[in-house]
């Protein structure tokens, strides 16, 4: 309900004396506050407030994914670590699961006709995980659970650092690890 405010001042006493009195003149004045309703404010009806709702901000708006090639491939784009971990994952158990089961190394193995089946299969997870990112799909979004997409990027990650390993002690030793 709006109110006005009003402000009165009102004298209240006055003390007087002679000038053969050594005292002075004292006013006094009392200053008053009073608030009254407004006239205005009792005609137009004042709605209640609602509640404040507990409802979450909409989420922002997602940006505009890039299919350009050059986006797609470049140094900090979707692709090269995406692929490379994938790479890395498959030519990591290969690579183990080949030594477990013939007993080469892993320079063996390349020799031995690995270039063939490691250049097809670069071919083909490399156009397949370059199909969704120029349709505009990134990992990120059909990810959910536990494998997302953060998990891929670190088992691939891992992988990459276990293939460099296991070559470079396979070469440091000079036979296979297992």
């Amino acid at each position: 309900m709006a109110a006005t405010t009003v402000f009165m001042a009102t004298p209240v006493a006055r003390l007087t004396t002679t000038p053969s009195s050594s005292t002075r003149n004292v006013n006094f004045a009392v200053v008053r506050c009073m608030s009254q309703p407004s006239p205005d404010a009792s005609k137009t009806p004042v709605a209640p407030t609602p509640p404040p709702m507990n409802t979450p901000p909409p989420p922002p708006p997602a940006p505009k994914v890039s299919t350009k090639f050059s986006d797609v491939l470049a140094f900090s784009g979707p692709a090269p670590e995406r692929i490379n971990g994938r790479l890395a994952m498959i030519g990591f158990v290969s690579a183990m699961a080949v030594e477990l089961s013939n007993g080469q190394d892993v320079f063996a193995q390349i020799s031995h006709g690995g270039v063939l089946a490691f250049v097809a299969t670069s071919l083909v997870l490399s156009v397949a995980s370059l199909v969704p990112l120029f349709k505009g799909v990134r990992a990120e979004s059909k990810s959910s659970g536990l494998m997302t997409s953060d998990a891929e990027l670190w088992n691939g990650r891992a992988a990459m650092l276990g293939l460099v390993a296991l070559a470079f002690t396979e070469y440091v030793t000079g036979s296979p690890l297992v």
